[in-house]
């Protein structure tokens, strides 16, 4: 498993749906998070590595290893705050983005037990960072065409490549 980066045609597809949580799904999983620990990052989602599945994973430095399977975004709340953020697909650009500072979102776990949890904070940012990259959306795409043109351009100066 290898993190897929900025044109990969990979990034823009909308993942499927797992119809069952077996010991490939829980290898997958695993995997990811090995992955998102070799590379420092906070979350990670299937299509990031070529899998065009419907499960990210999430470790917040300080909090517990999630795994997300089949997430629906269930509520999102009014008040937004702007960060920077990153991604491991596209390394070396940060960007601000607006998002809801709380959310609450279902899923299923590696153990094939279903959840529901209310996030705030970093923690509800990744999700929504994560789960866009299940819907084909990248953080570049958060941003004017002007500004998303501009760090292309600069992303491929460092990792050149077929970007659009």
């Amino acid at each position: 498993m290898q993190i897929i980066t900025l044109g990969s045609e990979l990034l823009r597809q909308k993942a499927e749906k797992i119809k069952k949580i077996d010991d490939e799904i829980i290898d997958i999983s695993r995997e990811m998070l090995q992955i998102l620990e070799r590379d420092k990052g906070i979350g990670l989602a299937g299509p990031q590595v070529g899998i065009m599945k419907r499960i990210f994973v999430v470790h917040i430095e300080g909090d517990e290893k999630r795994v997300f399977i089949n997430p629906s975004i269930l509520e999102t709340s009014h008040k937004t705050v702007k960060y920077e953020e990153g991604c491991l697909s596209v390394p070396g650009i940060y960007v601000n983005i607006t998002r809801s500072e709380t959310i609450k979102i279902q899923a299923w776990n590696e153990k094939g037990r279903p959840f529901t949890l209310e996030a705030s904070g970093l923690l509800a940012r990744v999700i929504l960072h994560e789960h866009d990259h299940l819907e084909g959306i990248l953080l570049l795409d958060h941003l004017p065409e002007s500004k998303r043109k501009k760090l292309i351009e600069k992303f491929n100066k460092t990792a050149p490549g077929n970007v659009k």
